[in-house]
């Protein structure tokens, strides 16, 4: 029964690939058929993204500011190492989200600050 895994994940991979070339073809023959350029992707795939960088910068703040909590309540608390990794969990979640939050709150700003830039 074990030499069936490689073989599956090989046919499968196989496949994943075939139809995903596949598909793209037959978009594009679509719209080769309609007139329309398929070189020219829509616009929302081709528009600038000018806050990516801030989004990452503070989604990886975040997460270092979870694991350095985490650290020093599992050390003050002197907790065990299933408790432990609840608490890594649940501060990297946290401190993330909360960077995801603030770069959300820093985009709206500039954003209602210049309706005009984007």
């Amino acid at each position: 029964m074990e030499e069936l895994i490689p073989i599956t994940l090989f046919i499968s991979g196989f496949a994943l690939v075939f139809g995903i070339r596949y598909f793209s073809n037959k978009e594009k023959m679509a719209m080769i058929e309609r007139g329309i350029d398929p070189g020219i992707r829509r616009a929302g795939q081709s528009a600038p993204k000018p806050f990516l960088s801030l989004k990452f910068g503070l989604l990886l703040v975040g997460l270092g500011l979870g694991i350095i909590v985490a650290l020093f309540t599992v050390l003050g608390t002197g907790m065990g190492d299933d408790e432990a990794v609840a608490v890594y969990f649940g501060s990297i979640s946290l401190f993330g989200g909360f960077g995801l939050i603030g770069s959300y709150a820093v985009e709206k700003n500039w954003l209602d600050k210049n309706p005009d830039k984007l």
